[in-house]
């Protein structure tokens, strides 16, 4: 946790804030922070900043906060993922929330399970808590965009196609071509399909609205290595 995010609603007057959960324990037991300690803080969807410990008790942490300074910029990013297992799902949220993306869309596809839908790691609390592990690990306080497709013909032929407009729209595929030059501000929307991949019949849906297949070398990699490294690959 290099960054602490504090959220709107529990922010006092005065720039005060109390702490009484995992956060508290963070600043106690690993950052071994006492009073009159600084710690680095964020606010969800705010400024980055400094915070000193004016108490630090048994149970809770309180904490005078000044933030001013901007969170690092997002990557011009859409994730569209095809659902992978919820455990993998949790990673990979964080991981997404890591490198900065701007918004992730989990998608239905013909190799997700669809017990995977009925996962409680997936329910919109949970979902918000990885995006918060990521930003916290990154130094970062904006959350990306989330969104759930699960019905992906619908989506692909009446959604996709405004969404990849005027972007580098990609979809990861074993026997696509190699992957577009590296960019720092291109407008960029990267699908990526399930254990397995897409199957031919969505290849072709995909094709069909505009992204471009891609590939990344001889080498068939699980979801959670190619995502870090498909973004990687596109993104200086």
């Amino acid at each position: 946790m290099n960054l602490i995010l504090l959220h709107a609603d529990e922010l006092l007057s005065g720039n005060r804030v109390t702490l009484c959960d995992a956060r508290f324990l963070h600043i106690r037991d690993v950052l071994r922070a006492g009073e009159g300690d600084s710690v680095k803080v964020g606010i969800v969807n705010g400024a980055r900043g400094i915070a000193q410990i004016t108490t630090l008790a048994k149970d809770h942490v309180e904490l005078q906060y000044h933030c001013a300074e901007a969170p690092p910029a997002k990557l011009p990013l859409t994730v569209i993922l095809a659902l992978p297992r919820p455990k993998a799902a949790r990673r990979l949220c964080r991981t997404i929330a890591e490198l900065g993306a701007q918004k992730l869309i989990l998608l239905n596809s013909y190799r997700v399970e669809k017990s995977y839908w009925q996962s409680p790691l997936l329910e919109p609390d949970k979902l918000h808590n990885y995006f918060i592990q990521g930003l916290q690990q990154a130094g970062d306080t904006t959350l990306p965009d989330i969104q759930i497709e699960k019905r992906f013909k619908p989506f692909v032929e009446d959604r996709l196609p405004e969404i990849a407009r005027n972007t580098r729209a990609l979809v990861a595929h074993p026997y696509g071509e190699t992957t577009s030059h590296k960019s720092q501000c291109m407008p960029t929307v990267l699908a990526i399909g399930p254990e397995g991949g897409f199957i031919p019949y969505e290849i072709e849906k995909l094709n069909a609205a505009g992204l471009q297949t891609v590939q990344i070398g001889e080498r068939i990699l699980t979801t959670e290595t190619a995502v870090p490294v498909l973004i990687a690959k596109l993104f200086d």
